[in-house]
């Protein structure tokens, strides 16, 4: 589940025009003067700068938390990598038109995005180098950092940034932040009017893997972690996370170091490999699940199914919604 293009049509396009309309020779100064004030230039998470002719609006995005992004700054992807895999464990920012599956993640296929014609490929620096070498030789890529576990918030709030940019949606980027920021304060208000401000928090999910349990941690460094502590919470897990995700990796036994805490899980019944926790679980007779201070008292919390964990504004404002519904039920 982690994350893993300049040809001639600029020229084309012009000559085309040009033999249409019969410019004269001053029109064609006008319009090359027009199309040069909308260019675009940015930098990526790589670096490297991009050169775009105006805002690119026939985008492919190879990894979910730029989808995401996309679709909530008004940009329908044309190309999507895993569609069903988005459909299922991203609903807070739904598809609404039905783009072209470019293959998998972490290898998207070269072929089927080249096919598409796209004027921008949004890239995930999780994609391998050679990847996104051969992409630039179909259409500009901009890369994006998915994730930076120095500052989960300040990585997904630069991505908006960076593909607003891109894409010429820089209002609606504005917007976006604001309504995150919103939704954190209105969220943190609740948990401490519940007496729940600075309380004890562990969110995980798990997976099951040839008959054998394991826990993912998400530590303060991971976006759920430091979306929780802008809410009040205070991170249990004291394993290390990852450098970009803030993810760590244990098993059952390893629960039993988080003591008395407000435990949370997203599992997704399209993918019973996810689903340990729940109730008819692997864990459900464990000795050692039933036996944790959180599960005696029933403070285990199923969020719902469809919360990305690692998308960007709108699926952490779903997450607080769902978070506070359950730890204030």
């Amino acid at each position: 589940m982690r994350r893993l293009l300049t040809t001639a049509a600029a020229a084309t396009a012009a000559a085309l025009t040009l033999a249409a309309c019969g410019t004269t020779e001053p029109a064609t100064d006008d319009a090359a003067a027009k199309k040069t004030s909308e260019r675009i230039t940015v930098t990526d998470a790589s670096g490297t700068k991009v050169d775009l002719d105006g805002p690119a609006t026939k985008v492919i995005g190879t990894e979910w938390h730029e989808v995401e992004i996309l679709i909530s700054l008004g940009v329908d992807p044309v190309g999507v990598a895993d569609v069903k895999g988005y459909k299922t464990w991203d609903t807070a920012v739904p598809l609404k038109n039905e783009p072209k599956d470019i293959g998998t993640r972490g290898e998207p296929s070269m072929d089927t995005i080249a096919s598409l014609k796209p004027d921008l490929i949004v890239a995930s620096t999780d994609l391998p180098p050679a990847a996104v070498k051969q992409m630039r030789k179909v259409a500009p890529v901009i890369e994006v950092r998915s994730a930076d576990a120095s500052d989960p918030v300040g990585q997904m709030k630069k991505n908006v940034d960076l593909i607003a940019k891109a894409t010429g949606t820089t209002e609606r980027a504005e917007k976006l932040k604001e309504g995150f920021d919103a939704k954190v304060a209105e969220g943190k208000k609740a948990l401490a009017d519940a007496g729940l401000g600075g309380a004890k928090y562990a969110f995980a999910d798990g997976y099951v893997v040839s008959n054998q349990v394991s826990v993912r941690p998400f530590t303060s460094g991971s976006l759920i972690g430091a979306v929780s502590a802008e809410l009040g919470l205070k991170n249990a897990w004291t394993v290390k996370g990852d450098k970009d995700y803030g993810l760590g990796s244990t098993d059952v036994e390893g629960l039993t170091k988080l003591g008395d805490v407000q435990f949370a899980y997203i599992a997704n019944d399209g993918d019973k490999s996810s689903t340990p926790f729940t109730e008819k679980g692997a864990l459900a007779k464990d000795k050692v699940w039933t036996s944790l201070p959180f599960v005696k008292k029933g403070n285990v919390h199923r969020l719902p199914d469809g919360i990305w964990m690692f998308g960007g504004p709108e699926s952490m404002n779903q997450y607080i919604d769902a978070l506070v519904a359950a730890l204030t039920k």
